[in-house]
């Protein structure tokens, strides 16, 4: 199933790759603006999270013509891709088996864009070529659940299947932020490459998507689900909305 969606998130890059690079070439009269500034801000889906992986916020300065240099920051969560979501026959909720921990990565990067075609003043779109790096800070969160220690009392705990081995007793997931106190910091390193297609009825305006891919390293093996193959390097591959402007 997990290649399944990587092989469709891939192929949905591309095509609304090429969609935008068709977009450019019945571009007409690509003509210079100046601006130094840039700030967008955005909703980012890759093929380690759920439906929406997290937010971005990102400011680029112009070097010259042809070239940016950017600050940003991205916080997304990131799945194991053996999580499975039961539902409770009790209960009716849902909850993720065998997961014991949330990983909510914290990445400040700095980049280099690249112009590959610029936008015309009205109706335009630009393409920009990025790659862009740092450091990372992982959010390792503990899971709770609720789990059925008898037929009259229900306790929350942080889910360890060695010590509440029976999934019929889960009645569904813990408050979300009940582990933020017990959170420990993960170190690592990302860095990625991608492309930019920016829209806007004005020149000023920046509204588009970015498409491209993403490697990501801790200095350790990160538990998310025991019982499984955890891993220190994640990579994957992303796709971001944003919206923004221009000074």
């Amino acid at each position: 199933m997990s290649r399944k969606i990587t092989k469709n998130l891939f192929s949905f890059i591309l095509l609304i790759s090429l969609f935008g690079l068709f977009q450019v070439a019945k571009a007409q009269e690509r003509g210079a603006y100046d601006y130094s500034r840039e700030y967008i801000w955005g909703i980012s889906k890759n093929t380690n999270s759920g439906l929406i992986a997290g937010i971005a916020g990102k400011f680029s300065r112009v070097i010259n013509d042809n070239q940016f240099q950017s600050f940003g920051l991205e916080i997304v969560n990131v799945k194991h891709p053996k999580e499975l979501r039961r539902t409770s026959r009790v209960s009716g909720n849902t909850f993720l088996l065998g997961k014991t921990n949330y990983l909510f990565s914290v990445r400040p990067q700095y980049g280099r864009e690249w112009v590959v075609f610029k936008k015309a003043p009205q109706q335009g779109v630009q393409v920009n070529a990025i790659l862009a790096g740092g450091p990372t800070f992982g959010v390792l969160m503990p899971y709770y659940i609720q789990y059925a220690e008898s037929s009259n009392r229900v306790i929350t705990v942080a889910y360890d299947p060695e010590r509440y081995p029976e999934p019929s007793r889960i009645v569904g997931s813990g408050p979300f932020l009940r582990g933020i106190g017990e959170s420990q910091i993960k170190i690592g390193a990302n860095i990625k490459a991608s492309l930019a297609f920016e829209f806007g009825t004005f020149k000023n305006d920046v509204t588009g998507f970015e498409a491209g891919f993403q490697l990501e390293a801790f200095t350790e093996r990160i538990e998310l689900v025991p019982l499984a193959n955890n891993r220190q390097i994640f990579p994957s591959a992303f796709i971001m909305l944003f919206y923004g402007g221009r000074k």
